[in-house]
């Protein structure tokens, strides 16, 4: 297992850490999950208000776009926990 930091302080409990890729597919995940349930979401609305198309394509948008914040903030996560990165980011400073 890798533990978070490295090492454990005394009374800290140790937290493992997925790998980089392991992350990287949940980002995919999320972004599916979010696009999908706001497809779904706006179905169910446009069924239920008979106002087809509209909130499913409200429903697509707004997915898209919690999609690609969501997946932009993983992402950005994931890399600054890589060493190579945070050395490329304190060697550019």
């Amino acid at each position: 297992l890798k533990v978070s930091g490295g090492r454990t302080q005394p009374g800290v409990r140790a937290v493992w850490e997925p790998p980089p890729a392991l992350r990287l597919i949940g980002i995919g995940w999320y972004f599916v999950l979010v696009v999908v349930g706001g497809l779904v979401g706006g179905f169910f609305l446009d069924k239920a208000l008979d106002t087809r198309p509209l909130f499913i394509l409200l429903g697509l948008v707004a997915g898209l776009g919690l999609g690609l914040f969501g997946g932009y903030t993983f992402l950005t996560d994931v890399l600054r926990q890589q060493p190579t990165y945070r050395r490329k980011q304190r060697d550019d400073a």
